[in-house]
């Protein structure tokens, strides 16, 4: 239930009055109305009221959060630069104590990004037993369960009872990051079963871990690709998973609010390859960088459809003899591009979280065969009556229909097609852009078009 004051907090969080209230507080050195004003917000809403705040408040803002609430708000900080600024801000041992209460995934995250010479001094800040671990996670690849995982779990043996374990648990609930699930390792730390807090409660407290522990752990190994363990999650149904290297070795966990992290990111990028647009643009991207990033794509896009415009001079004579071809060749184009990137989202939306095999590949490729037949006949008749009616000339409505319906079925296998071959060969299929299927299309329904009407042409004049 909301207290007055927490509805008054939850009325300025999206207003411009908050940041102008705590900057009041900040000036009258209002210590105690302020931490009263803290307490109401979440750590996400405290990471953007920072960001929000005039730069000469920032610092003095900060030695109001204590060195827990800090770590929260700075994982929650998109900006590595901002993370790395509230860090500098910091006094010796504040900074110590944050940096030690950061999460090692999102610390190790944050140090990758930094040059040496500003990483190695907040490593050499920090406990060393917490430096050794998060060096350690960085050692692992990019994409990685390795750099997602935390070592913050709470293990039990065998031979607990019940109630040793939830005493355990007790003990070091603040420190985990989860404790939904204790997992069980033997005396070489490899990991052999797994319990659930749901299970400790309604088991006897003198029951043996034994007896109630799961041995069929579902566990991924510290190279497995982030993508995969986020599928394995998904799958499951888990809030955490078990990250091992190749002895069974229990070596952390990765919890459902990484994965999450994980699948947006993922999303991301594949509809910044479907757009074409390669690295991550955002409103906060400059021009110049944002250009700059989109040109590679674009020229490649522009020398593939300079062949269309050799394609129309190539069949110049028949477009000079039939000028009424020119008014469907947009509408041909735009249609086959249309289908082809339809089928690109589906296939590619489709390969999130499934492995197919040559039955489900064919299976995909006949229905998409059928979708571009279906679509082409019902297409195919209504341009064709459009066109005789528009133009009056039957055999012209004939060649415009024929056509598309042809046009159709092309674009629905290749955008089909191309992303599922690049997936058999080990490539992301998001590359298979939406720009780059659309104009391969337009080189297939202009040359099917053309040839066409090239056929006809006697019959048209």
């Amino acid at each position: 239930m909301f207290t007055e004051r927490g509805r008054a907090v939850t009325n300025l969080l999206n207003t411009e009055q908050l940041p102008l209230l705590v900057v009041k507080y900040i000036r009258e050195n209002n210590k105690q109305e302020l931490e009263a004003l803290l307490q109401e917000l979440q750590p996400y809403d405290i990471a953007n009221l920072y960001e929000e705040l005039p730069q000469k408040f920032k610092t003095r803002f900060l030695h109001y959060l204590d060195h827990a609430l800090l770590a929260d708000v700075i994982q929650l900080l998109e900006s590595y630069e901002m993370q790395y600024e509230i860090l500098t801000k910091l006094p010796p041992g504040k900074k110590s104590d944050v940096l030690n209460e950061m999460d090692n995934d999102d610390l190790a995250s944050l140090l990758h990004e930094l040059p040496p010479e500003k990483s190695a001094p907040l490593l050499a800040a920090m406990k060393r037993e917490e430096s050794d671990i998060v060096q350690n996670i960085m050692q692992y690849p990019e994409e990685t369960a390795g750099r997602l995982m935390t070592n913050r779990f709470v293990w039990i043996r065998t031979y607990y009872t019940v109630q040793e374990a939830i005493e355990k648990l007790k003990s070091f609930a603040e420190y985990a990051e989860n404790i939904n699930y204790l997992y069980v390792i033997d005396e070489n730390r490899k990991l052999v079963g797994v319990v659930s807090y749901r299970d400790l409660l309604l088991a006897d407290g003198n029951e043996i871990i034994k007896n109630i522990m799961y041995e069929r752990v579902i566990a991924v190994s510290a190279y497995t690709d982030q993508e995969e363990a986020a599928m394995l999650l998904e799958r499951y149904d888990f809030l955490a998973l078990p990250v091992v290297d190749e002895n069974q070795v229990l070596l952390g966990i990765i919890t459902f609010d990484d994965m999450l992290n994980v699948i947006i990111k993922e999303a991301n990028e594949d509809i910044e390859k479907l757009s074409a647009t390669g690295k991550a643009i955002d409103f906060d991207t400059k021009p110049l960088v944002a250009a700059w990033r989109r040109l590679p794509w674009l020229v490649s896009l522009l020398i593939i459809g300079i062949i269309s415009g050799g394609i129309i001079s190539f069949f110049e004579s028949t477009l000079d003899r039939v000028v009424a071809l020119s008014f469907f060749m947009p509408m041909i184009t735009a249609m086959t591009g249309n289908i082809g990137t339809q089928s690109l989202s589906i296939v590619v939306r489709g390969l999130v979280g499934r492995k197919l095999d040559k039955r489900e590949i064919w299976r995909l490729v006949l229905r998409e065969f059928a979708v571009g037949l279906i679509t082409g006949v019902v297409c195919g008749i209504v341009i064709s009556l459009i066109a005789y009616i528009w133009q009056g000339n039957f055999i012209l409505g004939i060649v415009v229909g024929v056509s598309l319906f042809i046009a159709l079925i092309i674009g629905s296998l290749s955008g089909t097609v191309i992303p599922l071959l690049l997936y058999k060969l080990d490539v992301d299929p998001a590359v298979a852009s939406g720009p780059l299927i659309t104009t391969l299309n337009d080189i297939f329904s202009l040359v099917c078009y053309f040839s066409i009407a090239t056929i006809f042409l006697q019959y048209i004049l």
